[in-house]
């Protein structure tokens, strides 16, 4: 379904984004929570499960295969549905695969359930970035993706830390449980309130294919790996760089690191509403931000009053980018949104996947934990050419 087609067939807002927009990042916020809340109790899993902390690590990397390799492929399976029925789809096999997993207690199931939810989570996100655009006018697509997008930072600031506050009572699986009872009511939500946006034009798998072909697309996804490792690179190394340069005892280390959400929330506010009109202004804006960022935290580590704001500041660059890159991507591939959008869910998740070799390289060479941030710095660099290519008539 093309997005025009969407736009025919469902109210298009002009003025405030309409409410299924905000439904559909709250129900991004619930399956997202899931992703943020594991690392928080693995080694609760651990224990429970009788298995290494490595094997409990592997939980999130069977949840980022699933999501790199499954979305493009969900998205062809289910291009003629119409798209409240895969929304509703895929949230249902989300929370039923987490329950599934919680319910057995066994650790193949439990990896096997964690990579099925990866699926779904992939595909729910590609489709509802398409379904907010159908409801929104074109000149509102960024925003209106950078809403659906802010669950996920919401994810990070409240959803993971509040799951493993509620863990810390009940078990690891209360957590979890939270987060089938919000995504099934997210599921209902959709299926009442999100307005319906079948096509009128048959969608079409080769014209879905075509669309891949645009080296604009592909100079995008480029921006969007590089971009998205680069920030993540130093927010995951923060918490060792904080204690073990900066000196910050552990105590504050959560409330710093909830910064970093809080900037991400900010910075897809700021770059919702520039990104329609100057996509190219803030892809640009926010890679020189990353690098700035990462290059003052390598050389201000030691110092709290400066590395402490830094960190906000880096949630803020990293997110500015998020709403332009969803809309060069759906400009890019207009008429055969699915596939592409689907991709753009997987380049993010590569970039993630791709954090620990690089910095699992440095630091086993030796090099400090600051040498997370030059790599940041490089990273962010590394966006610009690929930001200036897709300029490139």
């Amino acid at each position: 379904m093309s997005v025009e087609a969407a736009r025919r067939r469902a109210p298009v807002a002009r003025g405030r984004l309409p409410l299924g927009v905000y439904l559909l990042a709250f129900s991004l916020f619930a399956m997202g929570s899931a992703e943020f809340l594991l690392a928080g109790v693995l080694p609760e899993i651990a224990g429970d499960l009788r298995i290494s902390l490595s094997s409990a690590g592997a939980l999130i990397s069977a949840f980022a295969v699933g999501v790199v390799v499954g979305g493009p492929p969900l998205a062809i399976m289910t291009l003629r549905w119409p798209r409240r029925t895969t929304l509703v789809t895929t949230q249902a096999l989300f929370a039923v695969a987490v329950a599934a997993g919680l319910v057995t207690g066994d650790y193949a199931v439990l990896l096997v359930t964690r990579f099925v939810c990866g699926l779904a989570y992939a595909g729910f996100w590609a489709v509802a970035a398409v379904t907010a655009i159908g409801l929104v006018a074109p000149d509102r697509t960024a925003r209106a993706s950078g809403v659906v997008v802010s669950g996920l930072s919401l994810a990070m600031i409240a959803g993971g830390p509040a799951g493993a506050l509620l863990s810390y009572f009940t078990g690891w699986r209360g957590g979890f449980w939270g987060v089938v009872a919000l995504t099934a009511l997210g599921a209902v939500l959709t299926l009442v309130a999100v307005p319906a946006t079948a096509a009128q034009e048959r969608p079409s798998v080769r014209r879905e294919f075509a669309a891949m072909k645009r080296p604009h697309l592909w100079a995008v996804y480029a921006a969007t790996i590089a971009s998205t490792a680069a920030y993540m690179i130093s927010f995951n190394y923060l918490a060792s760089l904080l204690t073990g340069v900066t000196g910050i005892p552990g105590v504050w280390v959560p409330a710093i690191l909830a910064l970093f959400g809080v900037g991400a929330f900010v910075g897809l506010s700021i770059g919702g509403r520039i990104a329609d009109g100057r996509p190219t202004h803030a892809l640009l804006a926010g890679a020189l931000g990353i690098m700035a960022c990462s290059v003052l935290l390598a050389l201000l580590a030691r110092h709290a009053l400066a590395v402490v704001p830094l960190v906000a500041l880096l949630g803020v660059a990293g997110f500015v980018l998020n709403p332009a890159i969803y809309g060069r991507v759906f400009t890019i591939a207009a008429q055969a949104p699915t596939l592409a959008g689907a991709t753009t869910v997987s380049a993010f998740q590569l970039g993630i996947s791709l954090v620990p070799a690089l910095a699992g390289t440095a630091l086993n060479a030796g090099a400090g934990i600051t040498s997370t941030c030059w790599i940041g710095a490089a990273l962010a660099l590394a966006v610009v050419p690929a930001v200036l290519a897709d300029r490139t008539p």
